[in-house]
C-alpha cells in the first residue's frame, strides 16, 4: 500500500467527513491528515483499528514469554502435565 495516495489535508475531512468515514470503511486503508502542510493524524476504520490492538497484545504476549525464556523462568512440559495431573486429583 502506497501512503502518498492516502494524504489529505484537515479542510478535506471537515468537508467531507461522511464520505472520509464510508471511504475508510470501505477500502480498510488508513488516511493521513495533514495541517499547514505536515502529517498530524491517522484515521482508519473500526474493524482495521481493532485487529491491529489484538496483533499488538499477541505480540506483547509473545515478547513477555520470549523474555521468561530468556529469564530462565520455565519448567519443562512434562512437570507442568504432572502438577495439573495432580491438582485434579486432589479436587
Amino acid at each position: 500500500m502506497r501512503y502518498s495516495t492516502q494524504i489529505r489535508p484537515i479542510s478535506y475531512l471537515k468537508a467531507n467527513a461522511a464520505e472520509v468515514l464510508a471511504y475508510l470503511t470501505e477500502n480498510r486503508e488508513p488516511l493521513i491528515i495533514t495541517q499547514n502542510g505536515e502529517a498530524k493524524a491517522v484515521i482508519q476504520d473500526i474493524a482495521s483499528f481493532e485487529e491491529t490492538q489484538e496483533t499488538l497484545a499477541l505480540l506483547k504476549i509473545l515478547a513477555l514469554g520470549n523474555a521468561e525464556i530468556e529469564a530462565g523462568e520455565v519448567q519443562p512440559v512434562h512437570e507442568v502435565i504432572a502438577g495439573l495431573r495432580t491438582r485434579q486429583t486432589i479436587k
